[in-house]
């Protein structure tokens, strides 16, 4: 085994995370504690993939696998090379429905590579460790709050991805109403226009500025805060049962929005009362989730056993 490894078993828990949070379009984030778990370890050679839980049907077994991706490109960030790897993956995000399974994969895979080596933390700090995610999933809204946990506001500076972390109002109760259904990234963004109209873009800055202030003190304000010109009417088509039930729950009161590129509505709650109402409108299919939010973010687990 190469000096750079630790013989240890490595296990790192990465958060859920919802994007957007309406008109903070690929800047806001926030980290939800609905966790999948991932763990390594060093072998001789070779490359073993345990998959469980969530898509577990559906992801890959080699070096396509989005965990295992990511590993690599860490390795090869901290200058070591790994003779063979046992990767082992508990899942419980939901992959497809825009709560950032893909994120919390990179990040996961990028802490456990450096977790792997044995002085991987001056290899490989926690800013590195944002630059390469966002590399990786190609933009810093959900990769951000899967690292940093809270709220985070993120943004570019060139190639460099930066992000601001801020607690959550505590009487903000957040609300995932999952479909049966996924919805394809790829195709949501294709849905976006090029330009928007200027009244539509002074709208949104303002809303978002208002949305952080709602989300960090002043939780009354977020109906207003969440109502959004950028990118959600123009997805509508791409899952409109989905955008049928955030028009009702705004109807009724409800600040909801589309989770990331969605398919799933997330509601912000004031109170347990109201997180309460939302689930019960959500259709008899769907799966309602009251998530409290994960402040910590991703981090390396005590337990080392695989």
């Amino acid at each position: 085994m190469s000096g750079h490894f630790t013989d240890a078993t490595v296990r790192v828990r990465v958060p859920a995370t919802s994007a957007n949070l309406g008109p903070g379009f690929d800047a806001l984030g926030l980290a939800l504690a609905l966790h999948d778990d991932v763990a390594a370890r060093v072998t001789a050679s070779g490359l073993e993939v345990e998959v469980s839980g969530e898509g577990a049907d559906g992801v890959s077994r080699d070096e396509t696998h989005l965990v295992v991706r990511a590993m690599r490109r860490a390795f090869t960030a901290m200058g070591v090379e790994c003779p063979g790897l046992a990767l082992t993956c508990d899942n419980r995000i939901p992959h497809g429905r825009g709560l950032g399974s893909s994120a919390a994969a990179i990040v996961g895979g990028l802490l456990l590579a450096r977790g792997l080596v044995r002085d991987g933390v001056s290899r490989l700090p926690d800013g590195e460790i944002l630059e390469l995610a966002c590399e990786l999933e190609g933009h810093p809204d959900n990769v951000a709050p899967c690292l940093l946990g809270g709220l985070t506001i993120a943004w570019m500076e060139g190639a460099t991805a930066l992000a601001v972390r801020r607690d959550l109002d505590p009487a903000i109760v957040p609300v995932a109403l999952i479909p049966p259904f996924t919805a394809s990234t790829e195709l949501a963004r294709g849905l976006l226009p090029a330009t928007v109209p200027h009244a539509d873009a002074a709208f949104a800055a303002g809303r978002a500025a208002l949305l952080v202030a709602a989300l960090t003190g002043t939780p009354q304000a977020l109906l207003a805060a969440t109502e959004d010109r950028l990118h959600q009417s123009y997805r509508a088509p791409a899952m409109p049962d989905s955008a049928q039930l955030v028009a009702e729950l705004r109807s009724r009161g409800h600040a909801a929005v589309i989770s990331g590129a969605g398919p799933t509505v997330l509601v912000l709650a004031r109170g347990q009362v109201e997180a309460e109402s939302a689930m019960s409108a959500a259709p008899q299919d769907w799966t309602s989730m009251v998530l409290v939010v994960d402040a910590p973010g991703a981090h390396v687990l005590a337990d080392t056993s695989l």
